[in-house]
């Protein structure tokens, strides 16, 4: 059950995430400070091995590779590793998109026992939005304060710092945790269609799940909401007939499928944040050819679950109301990506998060504003059981594009001791639990 936010903004929004230092809760840990200063090279290593592996979503080959590597360093680590193919016996639901591919990228996970209580999750992704030769042109490189390569910040080194905290933590022969569950997935570029349902149900089962994707460069913050995406796909079917002789024999899809798009052009609601715009259309292949087909499509933005419901009954309300009664009429409502929504237990987590970076003399931001794209993050939330966080990775930059994708070598050392004090923390019951 989600908890409600009202009560905790106050205290927590106002001291704690407010883009203002918050006082370390404790001396900082010399000890685990050497020691991620120590991964530091290591760590760099594990990012030119991954790097150089193009792993695009559909990049099949590449895709199992890295998801090989990655699981014999799990394995390497002491976990107990399984690569999972989507549509298996242990993730069985694939929710299919109109634009997921018929064979979609492994997961690996692996699961750390240990002698406590808490239940702690670790996920980020091997994908990248990259295709086939790309990496070629652009291999990795160090300069100056930043180390470069294609999928280095988006999210490579996501997965390198959650091998690096485990390496510190068996390097201390640390075990005080329940459980802790990795999960790296191979298609989060593609809205995680054959993830979502896996990562959901391990979510729900944690106390606590750390999203690695990156911080920004110009932004050393964490991150509690983000935006949920959906699309919605308009087709309309009608009948050919010459434009000039005979138009009254054909039935218009261009007519009906301007129709519906204009009487579904108010469905977005600024006061919840729920954003619904026409973005494609496309009808007929002659100008002289009455069109017997179109097709629309609308980019959907939501702050919160339920608007997804809402806005798919008002979608199949309206597309019901027919300019062209002969036409055939489809709306197809994707739910491409939840929105992360904030609850107390995550802002709690946060809260802690800034104490632990205080101790070195840093400040760490923190917010329940939606920001971003669409995560990963927020299947792991759908429960609202577990703290969720995201931004757990590097601070980088240049995501997406195809020159400067980069992540901030100094970020390293700062980020391990963070992710390693907090895993400590929460299994010594020092965050509040859920």
């Amino acid at each position: 059950m989600t908890l409600k936010l009202n009560a905790f903004r106050p205290l927590v929004l106002a001291l704690a995430l407010a883009g203002v230092a918050v006082p370390a809760f404790a001396q900082r840990d010399a000890r685990i400070e050497a020691l991620a200063q120590q991964q530091k090279q290591p760590l760099l290593d594990t990012l030119s091995q991954l790097v150089a592996i193009e792993s695009g979503s559909r990049d099949l080959d590449g895709l199992d590779r890295i998801a090989a590597l990655v699981a014999g360093r799990l394995r390497a680590l002491g976990g107990q590793v399984s690569v999972i193919e989507p549509g298996s016996a242990e993730s069985p639901e694939v929710y299919r998109m109109g634009d997921t591919p018929e064979h979609i990228g492994k997961m690996v996970r692996a699961t750390f026992e240990g002698t406590g209580k808490a239940r702690i999750m670790l996920i980020a992704h091997m994908d990248t939005v990259y295709t086939i030769g790309m990496g070629a042109r652009q291999p990795f490189r160090i300069d100056g304060d930043k180390a470069y390569g294609l999928g280095i910040a988006d999210d490579k080194q996501g997965i390198a710092v959650i091998l690096h905290t485990l390496a510190l933590l068996k390097e201390m022969g640390f075990k005080d945790y329940g459980r802790i569950t990795v999960l790296i997935n191979g298609d989060e570029e593609i809205s995680s269609p054959g993830s979502r349902a896996l990562i959901s149900k391990l979510g729900a089962e944690h106390d606590v799940v750390l999203s690695h994707e990156g911080a920004y460069a110009n932004d050393d913050k964490l991150s509690l909401a983000t935006a949920g995406i959906g699309a919605v796909t308009l087709k309309v079917q009608g009948k050919a007939s010459h434009a000039g002789s005979a138009p009254e024999r054909g039935v218009n899809a261009f007519y009906e499928m301007a129709h519906q798009v204009l009487q579904m052009r108010d469905l977005s609601d600024p006061a919840t944040g729920l954003k619904m715009n026409w973005t494609v259309g496309q009808a007929g292949n002659n100008r002289n050819v009455i069109p017997a087909a179109a097709q629309a499509m609308a980019d959907v933005r939501v702050n919160r679950v339920a608007d997804y419901d809402r806005l798919e009954r008002a979608i199949q309300e309206r597309v019901k109301k027919q300019l062209i009664p002969e036409a055939k009429v489809e709306a197809v409502f994707e739910r491409r990506r939840p929105p992360l929504e904030a609850n107390a237990a995550a802002l709690a987590l946060a809260r802690h998060a800034q104490g632990i970076y205080g101790e070195l003399g840093r400040t760490l931001g923190a917010d329940d504003k939606v920001a971003g794209g669409g995560t990963d993050a927020a299947f792991a939330g759908l429960s609202g059981k577990a703290a969720v966080v995201e931004r757990f990775g590097l601070q980088g930059y240049g995501a997406h594009s195809a020159d400067a994708e980069y992540v901030l070598i100094d970020s390293i050392a700062p980020r391990l001791y963070l992710t390693t004090r907090l895993i400590m923390d929460v299994s010594a019951g020092k965050v509040p639990a859920r």
